[in-house]
């Protein structure tokens, strides 16, 4: 089967930037990531630094995602026995003023400074900048028409991120990143990067 030529641009210029931006990311980050990282050794000397968790990506298969830890120690075990307060249906989980979060881990989640590692993802090649936000349950907790998002290489950001992520429960997320991924376009992902950063910037004015 011939493949479409429109798909080819895509794919080798995406990967490009992802590798080039995550690279020119990392050195340029490198100094605050230090900081980060002593700040979050600093307030539990005995826990890592960085979270590792599989992660569903694309075609179903997982990957261990790297985040700077946000959470006290035991957190995904603490995790089922708070399923109830979840703002969102199961096996999603989304919940307000988490007391599993650290002190350190508000500032850096407010901030998404705790994505910062998932730059080494894209380097990798486990992820791309832009793409649907890889889930922590597997795809086998995913309904058929579902499956659509694991068609896509995950990203650190995605539609989601500027649509307004705390409003939107799975299924309403897996329609946008299918609608939004099913049509390539660097341009609307450079427009996605772009409406990121704003996103960021105005929730650290956020008390």
């Amino acid at each position: 089967m011939t493949r479409r030529p429109g798909v080819l641009f895509y794919k080798l210029p995406k990967r490009v930037i992802d590798v080039a931006g995550a690279a020119v990311g990392l050195v340029v980050l490198a100094p605050a990531m230090v900081v980060i990282a002593l700040l979050i050794w600093v307030e539990d000397r005995e826990a890592p630094v960085l979270f590792r968790q599989r992660r569903c990506g694309r075609g179903g298969r997982t990957f261990e995602l790297l985040k700077f830890r946000t959470m006290i120690r035991d957190a995904d075990a603490l995790k089922e026995m708070m399923r109830e307060q979840s703002l969102v249906p199961w096996p999603d989980f989304r919940m307000r003023n988490d007391p599993r979060v650290t002190r350190v881990g508000r500032v850096l989640r407010r901030t998404s400074l705790d994505e910062l590692p998932q730059l080494i993802n894209v380097l990798r090649g486990d992820m791309s900048l832009v793409g649907p936000r890889p889930t922590s349950f597997a795809a086998t907790s995913y309904e058929l028409w579902q499956t659509g998002r694991l068609d896509f290489q995950p990203g650190i950001t995605g539609p989601w991120q500027v649509a307004g992520r705390d409003s939107m429960n799975f299924e309403e997320r897996c329609r946008l990143e299918i609608r939004f991924f099913r049509r390539h376009s660097l341009r609307r992902e450079l427009w996605v990067l772009i409406a990121t950063v704003g996103s960021v910037l105005r929730r650290t004015g956020v008390a």
